[in-house]
């Protein structure tokens, strides 16, 4: 799998989990394997109309819907039936769903290691020829994404969304402290604010997804982007390297220090609990998607005004990783079942060559401040507001910009780096446990 930088002025995606988000979704294998067809309206075997599934959120209400409501009108020879779902439904759906051959005609993922099983088990389409007039105005290594063994078989169909650092700026000033810039800052701002009966961080931990973005950006931070291209290339023992144990000892000592809110492991992300925790003041900091910033707009507009401050991750002093450096997911993206019938396949490549990224498409995540992985937009990505400017600039300041892991890693591996991250966050094992039990799982 590839990993990209923004060095070429690349940008990021999001993550739907919401994200993303974290895949949940089996081998290759599995997906062809004992699996049961789900019957849905919108699956392909549900009606002669090309379906679509998608998660549910700011973008079904703000881009996709309205996009799909517009194109039915005006292709009614090629329509497309919706369905949308949570984020950790739509994955167990999925995953089923293809291994079934009865996915929807547009199938949704966050590419990596999972389109890379679709791609090897045949279930999706070789869009290369249909997509070769549209490649242009993607940012190139947000496109790349959708690229396999050289061929197309996704393409962008959201926004570019780092993880990023938000924050309460009231509940900071209420414990005298500013953001943190370093994480020795972190440990010193942890009982300053537990004095004041606030949690340092929020965390939906009970979606497990939410630890891996504490886990890549210190990762990061502390060996810098060697030490995962390593995993990813499948070097024996990689998952040893003294800055990922390093990395998983500073996770394990925030938790002892009381750094994220008790019963973290019942938090979930679905809910949007770890969001209110923070807009109504119970938490000071957060780590999560720039997808959430549509969250906090959508319940909590008079917070996002007043008190929501928001940055990158914080640098770790003596680490090799430049500050600079971004993880989160280049872009959902859509690809189309081999299973579905030649009608349904042509309306679905109409829709991702013409409908998706089209000018009403593109206004609508920019007025969402969203930023559209597509080139040559800066000054309407400006006037779109702070928030997508910020976005912008760091996408396009970052020296690396990391794929989430559970995304670039094949299928297995990912479902246990999460159960493994899960583990470690709720101290049942030890650093050095996690990187042996993940080293056992290099190759799989």
């Amino acid at each position: 799998m590839k990993l990209h930088s923004t060095r070429d002025g690349a940008g990021l995606s999001r993550r739907t989990r919401r994200l993303t988000n974290a895949v949940l979704a089996i081998g290759a294998v599995s997906l062809l394997l004992g699996v049961t067809a789900c019957s849905s309206s919108g699956s392909t075997g549900g009606g002669a109309n090309a379906s679509l599934w998608g998660l549910t959120g700011g973008d079904q209400d703000q881009v996709e819907a309205p996009s799909l409501k517009e194109w039915n009108a005006a292709n009614p020879k090629l329509k497309i039936d919706s369905n949308y779902f949570a984020n950790d439904a739509y994955k167990t759906k999925i995953r089923t769903a293809v291994g079934a051959g009865s996915s929807p005609t547009i199938i949704y993922s966050w590419a990596g290691g999972t389109l890379n099983s679709y791609v090897k088990a045949g279930k999706v389409v070789d869009l290369t020829a249909a997509t070769n007039g549209i490649k242009s105005k993607f940012l190139p290594s947000v496109f790349g994404q959708g690229v396999v063994d050289g061929k197309t078989y996704a393409v962008p169909m959201n926004a570019v969304t780092p993880i990023m650092f938000y924050y309460n700026k009231k509940v900071l000033a209420k414990a005298n402290i500013d953001a943190p810039k370093t994480w020795d800052d972190i440990l010193a701002d942890v009982p300053k604010l537990k004095a004041v009966g606030v949690a340092p961080f929020s965390l939906a931990g009970g979606s497990k997804w939410p630890e891996l973005m504490w886990e890549e950006y210190l990762v990061d931070r502390v060996a810098g982007p060697d030490a995962f291209n390593a995993v990813m290339a499948g070097k024996a023992g990689s998952w040893s390297d003294p800055g990922i144990i390093q990395a998983n000892t500073m996770i394990q000592q925030l938790v002892d220090a009381g750094g994220f809110v008790k019963g973290f492991s019942s938090v979930t992300a679905d809910s949007n609990a770890d969001v209110a925790l923070l807009y109504t003041g119970k938490a000071a900091m957060m780590l999560q998607g720039a997808w959430v910033y549509g969250t906090f707009n959508t319940q909590a507009a008079a917070f996002v005004k007043s008190g929501l401050g928001y940055t990158t991750f914080p640098a770790v002093d003596g680490g090799k990783g430049d500050p600079n450096d971004i993880v989160g997911n280049p872009s959902g993206y859509f690809s189309v079942s081999s299973a579905a019938t030649k009608a349904q396949q042509k309306a679905a490549i109409a829709y991702l060559t013409k409908g998706v990224f089209d000018k009403a498409y593109t206004d609508r995540m920019i007025k969402s401040s969203q930023v559209p992985p597509i080139q040559g937009i800066d000054s309407q990505i400006s006037a779109g507001g702070d928030f997508g400017t910020s976005v912008y600039n760091l996408t396009k300041a970052a020296p690396n910009f990391q794929m989430s892991w559970d995304q670039a890693l094949p299928p297995a591996q990912a479902t246990a780096l999460l159960t493994n991250l899960d583990q470690l966050f709720n101290k049942q094992i030890t650093p050095q446990q996690f990187s042996d039990n993940m080293n056992k799982t290099i190759g799989q």
